[in-house]
């Protein structure tokens, strides 16, 4: 006895074997936008800056500029929220000469597509798009890394650094700041 195969397989379907590999590859570049970053470390070493005070009159002018060191405003370590989403490291806010910045210093976050940071006036990782200051994209995943912040805003008034992922609208790590930490 002998079996016969009628119909055509699938690779004799040049339109059908086209959309597979289309829907494959779609399917592919899918999955590395949405894990990869998961994966992908990036790596900054920023150093603080460390302006110098300018001579306030003519007998200031003959000596040398004083430099100025930085004073620590606020202070707060990463959290973890999850284990997929987590960061630590030390986050404060720094004064060098009139100049505040957001310092992240040794920092390790996880990574994930379109990642930015944020000052917030709510604590525990929580925000609020109307009363958050924006501070940027977030620069690296690793290492140390700074945010100038506005002159006419009230520090005070800010009581978290929050490091969100607007893509999938999923809080990554934040640190509750309070009053001051010397640097380590």
């Amino acid at each position: 006895m002998t079996v016969r195969v009628t119909g055509r397989s699938f690779s004799a379907h040049p339109a059908r074997l086209a959309g597979a590999f289309l829907a494959i590859a779609a399917l592919s570049v899918i999955v590395w936008y949405l894990a990869s970053p998961l994966f992908v470390r990036t790596y900054v070493n920023e150093a603080l800056p460390s302006p110098t005070l300018a001579p306030d009159t003519a007998e200031a002018a003959q000596t040398a500029p004083t430099s100025v060191a930085p004073r620590v405003l606020r202070s707060g370590e990463l959290g973890y929220v999850d284990g997929i989403h987590n960061g630590t490291g030390p986050v404060r806010i720094v004064d060098i000469g009139g100049s505040r910045y957001v310092r992240f210093e040794d920092v390790m976050l996880t990574n994930a597509p379109d990642v930015h940071v944020y000052l917030s006036r709510e604590t525990g990782g929580k925000w609020d798009a109307a009363t958050s200051l924006y501070l940027g994209t977030l620069k690296a995943t690793n290492g140390s890394f700074n945010y100038e912040l506005p002159a006419d805003i009230d520090v005070a008034s800010y009581r978290s650094v929050v490091v969100w992922c607007r893509a999938f609208r999923v809080l990554i790590t934040w640190a509750d700041l309070r009053e001051g930490a010397a640097f380590a």
